[in-house]
């Protein structure tokens, strides 16, 4: 058995939305020479979050946002939890209902996603952060 790992930061812009990591990993799984195994990323935030999601259309990612904006409104007066602005616990509450950890296959050296599929971090805040995703990937 063999691993790997790697800590990715990703310096998000002034909004809210989706980063494309793909690139990124694929690149750090041909890098591992591994030939088969499983590669998993996690993100170390409690207000951003991983997605696999379409990479083709970007219009899947405006309605992913549209959606979530509609049923986690910024500054709802039923959120308590204000600390750092009105985006604060819609932030939380769009990183629980998404995913904070991604495993997927690595065979014949090449990631196991689909062809229109892609890889992303996504913002929930609507001001610029460093996110940090740490990516192991474990095989032969």
């Amino acid at each position: 058995m063999r691993q790997d790992f790697k800590e990715l930061t990703i310096q998000t812009s002034s909004a809210r939305g989706f980063y494309d990591i793909t690139k990124e990993i694929v690149n750090f799984v041909s890098s591992s020479g591994i030939e088969s195994g499983l590669i998993t990323l996690y993100i170390k935030h409690t207000s951003a979050s991983l997605l696999i999601n379409e990479n083709y259309d970007p219009d899947v990612l405006v309605d992913m946002e549209t959606f979530f904006s509609s049923i986690i409104p910024d500054g709802s007066s039923q959120m308590i939890h204000t600390a750092e602005g009105p985006d604060d616990m819609p932030a939380h509450i769009r990183s629980a209902l998404t995913q904070t950890h991604l495993s997927i296959p690595v065979f014949e050296g090449n990631l196991q996603i689909g062809q229109w599929q892609g890889i992303f971090v996504y913002e929930h805040r609507l001001s610029r952060h460093n996110r940090k995703i740490t990516i192991h990937i474990i095989g032969e």
